[in-house]
């Protein structure tokens, strides 16, 4: 029986699931206030089209300025897990064995 030839795995998330994301991102932005007042920053510059097209695809937007705006206010915002951690370093219970794996 002949191999078939492997191809990559593709990560595959619903379009529906992705326009959530990014409604909850972009909601998550209006109500820190990021998206008040009249849009007046211009923003341009050049970037490889593959990259651009690659997050589009990933991200299921079709827009160049739609996927703009997402990615802005994707870094705009703390990441709260990494919040959590920073808040929660060097806090193990008083009860936690660490196993190190060394006895």
């Amino acid at each position: 029986m002949a191999a078939s030839k492997s191809t990559p795995a593709r990560r595959t998330r619903a379009p529906h699931s992705a326009a959530r994301i990014h409604a909850a991102v972009l909601e998550e932005a209006k109500r820190s206030g990021l998206l008040d007042g009249v849009e007046s920053e211009h923003v341009s510059f050049r970037v490889p089209s593959a990259l651009v097209n690659a997050a589009k695809r990933e991200a299921g937007i079709t827009s160049t300025a739609e996927l703009g705006v997402v990615a802005l206010a994707l870094l705009a915002q703390p990441d709260p897990v990494a919040n959590f951690l920073r808040c929660t370093a060097g806090r193990l219970g008083p009860d936690h064995d660490l196993d190190t794996g060394t006895r």
